[in-house]
């Protein structure tokens, strides 16, 4: 299956790309990739490379891949075929990653990151169904904040965007399924799910291998 670049290297420019609420995103994907102690990671995706970076300089071992070989991949390759053996990773993520491909295949994706995975695969995907937040510091009692998640009637169907085939919580993608489809060959389940407070647009989810 061969699959275009939809942007070229320019596009992570750190200025237009690396927002504050991003760099809220990087900071949960290392988090959560440390929590499962792992001695290495294979990462789809680099971007800016932001992860691979922190993580070597905290003696795990990284490699990545992507399509582009002008981001410097380890291999480059798309995330339907990755050219490794089984099990060669303790964790495999991809971030904001899978809704780049059709539906269908970014279900194939998945299927290859649990293949290739030993232990964990940690995803996040753009959430359609994103919360409005009211935030406001009080004298003595601190901050006080408050979320209203955006109503189903606002929600509308997946439509190709240019980059994005399909985001979670639209039409046909909602949450439970896009788990239960990932789940479905039963390599791996569903560990944890959640939105990110300052970026409510990426969720991610952890899953573990069977």
């Amino acid at each position: 299956m061969q699959i275009k670049k939809q942007v070229d290297a320019t596009h992570y420019n750190f200025g237009r790309y690396m927002s504050k609420k991003r760099w809220a995103s990087v900071w949960h994907q290392l988090d959560e990739i440390l929590r499962l102690s792992p001695a290495s990671v294979l990462e789809i995706g680099p971007g800016l490379g932001i992860t691979k970076d922190v993580l070597s300089r905290l003696s795990v071992t990284v490699e990545t891949v992507d399509i582009d070989h002008d981001l410097n991949p380890d291999y480059v390759a798309t995330a339907t075929s990755l050219p490794l053996a089984d099990a060669s990773f303790d964790v495999v993520c991809a971030f904001q990653v899978l809704e780049h491909l059709e539906y269908t295949s970014s279900r194939l994706a998945f299927k290859e990151l649990s293949r290739v995975a030993k232990r964990f695969i940690v995803i996040s995907l753009p959430d359609a169904k994103t919360s409005w937040s009211v935030s406001f510091q009080m004298p003595v009692f601190g901050e006080f904040s408050f979320r209203y998640k955006k109503p189903n009637f606002l929600i509308e169907k997946n439509e190709f965007d240019g980059e994005h085939y399909w985001e979670l919580n639209r039409r046909g993608t909602e949450r439970d399924r896009v788990i239960g489809d990932f789940s479905k060959d039963g390599s791996a389940k569903i560990k944890k799910s959640f939105s990110v407070k300052e970026n409510p647009y990426h969720c991610f989810m952890i899953f573990e291998k069977l």
